[in-house]
């Protein structure tokens, strides 16, 4: 196994590991990661195909992203029970790449509702078939509701996604088409429900974040906040109002000094173990 960077052209990078050694390889797997649940699956898919790099997933206005890849992989979390943002503007520069099988992986605590289905359908308006997608369940990051549950139960959704991926990495090898995968009706039609009434609004959200005593104005917040959300005034965060939810900030301040709303200051925090803060910033 070796271990490389991959820069995108905004200089945001990913470290990872995978057995390839340059970006136009057979696969590219495009991602989005907060907390480091996507990242880590996305390089394990990788490092399952032996084909495949593992390339952050940038936003619009940086070009069309490159071709020459066999297959592309798109591997996000899901972001109140839908796609998240960034991952809709990714889409947009991806056409002209002309892939010819794309996958996706959409990474949920238990609840990929109906994101695989409005997925396929904004790749489709695109002129692009989404081939297979697959849900991976991890272990929350979203610490408005609670923490991530207890370390035996994060470990067991970590060894049920390892063989999840396992089954993945199968079908993308062999290039197999098949019906993406969904959840029941109920959660397509309320939380697909839920998810159009609060889209708009994801940007304002960080209205809810503050710092209490514990900020030493690292600046780590800033730094690992895909967005560029967030900007140090006076040595303390302030938000600027573009905000995904992926909650980046929260879960890698070092100091737990970064809360939202009321209840966080009693959850812990979370981020996949097997991921660092330096894979996350470079």
């Amino acid at each position: 196994m070796t271990g490389s960077i991959c820069i995108t052209t905004t200089g945001k990078r990913f470290n990872h590991r995978s057995n390839t050694k340059g970006i136009y390889m057979n696969s590219l797997i495009y991602c989005y990661s907060g907390t480091g649940n996507s990242l880590w699956t996305a390089r394990t898919i990788a490092g399952k195909l032996g084909d495949a790099e593992v390339v952050p997933m940038t936003g619009t206005g940086e070009g069309p992203v490159p071709g020459g890849a066999d297959s592309v992989g798109l591997v996000f979390p899901v972001h109140i029970w839908g796609v998240p943002r960034r991952v809709r503007q990714f889409i947009d520069t991806l056409a002209s790449a002309k892939p010819g099988y794309v996958f996706a992986v959409a990474v949920n605590a238990g609840q990929v509702s109906n994101t695989l289905v409005q997925l396929e359908k904004l790749l489709k308006a695109r002129g692009i078939a989404l081939a297979a997608g697959f849900s991976v369940v991890m272990p929350s990051n979203y610490i408005p509701w609670g923490g991530p549950g207890t370390v035996e139960a994060c470990a067991a959704r970590y060894e049920s996604a390892g063989k999840r991926i396992e089954a993945i990495a199968d079908t993308v090898s062999e290039r197999r088409t098949m019906p993406v995968e969904k959840g029941p009706l109920w959660q397509r039609i309320v939380f697909t429900w839920a998810y159009n009434m609060s889209f708009k609004r994801v940007p304002d959200m960080d209205k809810s974040f503050w710092t209490d005593e514990k900020c030493n104005s690292c600046g780590i917040c800033a730094k690992v906040c895909p967005a560029g959300n967030i900007a140090l005034d006076g040595g303390r965060p302030a938000w600027l109002h573009r905000c995904e939810q992926c909650l980046a900030c929260i879960q890698w301040c070092p100091r737990e000094a970064i809360q939202f709303g009321k209840k966080t200051p009693a959850y812990p925090r979370y981020h996949h173990p097997a991921v660092t803060l330096k894979d996350m910033t470079g």
